[in-house]
């Protein structure tokens, strides 16, 4: 990443800490996180190494009992859940496993919403919501519903919701959990292609295999971070036990619109 890039996230010594009857539990303790603007990092680490605090924390959602948050610039720890949403709603996008789409509404309304908390004009909503639809590949899916569609298109419409405010952050909470391994495929494409036309993208998982996809691998635990590699490749062969050397070299993918 070079130097000039702008810093977009900066964690300063953030704590969480939660109470479990008599006990104080720290889901995160005085971690130190920067996140430049265009970077594609996967979280990674066990069910309760601090991975999904920290994402809760990036986007808002949750507050750190100590430390200091700034988002592109802005400390934002101390602001209230008004200020809160009203930055989510501009500046972040989020993708969940289960989609989180409403199942009346077509793909083309459930991508609309944001922008109606927005205050978008409704000819405006429905021209981005097209054009993100477009975006994902589902130009000739966006009047189906929910359960008209597989778990890759659902997948794709959420998205789609995701960047439609053009986003400076997209966090994705185990996106591919719920996909089959060819969808999953598609979905990380898909977030690569995001990344190359400038949104960063970070993406909570524990499948080493969709953290190799990635530029750069940040492992937690015990509340802590204990590795930050830009060298994902090796990270996963190392989890494996294999040698960085013999690991066989494949080109980029290409972001695949098909909607087999």
């Amino acid at each position: 990443m070079p130097e000039h890039a702008a810093s977009l996230v900066r964690l300063e010594r953030a704590t969480r800490t939660y109470d479990a009857g008599d006990l104080r539990v720290a889901a995160l303790a005085e971690i130190d996180l920067t996140i430049q603007s265009g970077e594609l990092i996967a979280i990674t680490g066990a069910s309760g190494s601090g991975k999904s605090t920290a994402l809760n924390i990036l986007g808002t959602l949750d507050r750190p009992t100590s430390g200091r948050y700034f988002l592109d610039g802005e400390p934002v720890e101390g602001l209230d859940d008004t200020e809160l949403a009203r930055i989510r709603n501009r500046k972040i996008g989020f993708v969940f496993q289960g989609f989180h789409l409403l199942e009346r509404n077509t793909a083309l309304e459930n991508v609309e919403l944001p922008m109606i908390y927005a205050g978008v004009a409704p000819r405006e909503r429905r021209r981005r919501a097209q054009a993100a639809l477009e975006r994902v590949g589902l130009a000739t899916r966006m009047h189906h519903r929910p359960g008209q569609l597989s778990g890759g298109q659902q997948q794709r419409v959420a998205i789609a919701r995701s960047v439609v405010n053009s986003p400076l952050l997209l966090l994705a909470d185990e996106p591919t959990g719920a996909l089959d391994s060819a969808t999953t495929q598609e979905v990380l494409e898909l977030f690569s292609e995001l990344n190359r036309q400038g949104t960063t993208v970070v993406i909570v998982t524990h499948d080493p295999n969709v953290a190799a996809h990635t530029k750069r691998v940040i492992t937690f635990r015990d509340g802590h971070v204990v590795s930050d590699s830009a060298h994902p490749t090796t990270v996963v062969l190392l989890q494996a036990g294999l040698s960085a050397a013999s690991a066989p070299s494949s080109p980029s993918p290409q972001l695949d619109r098909s909607l087999s």
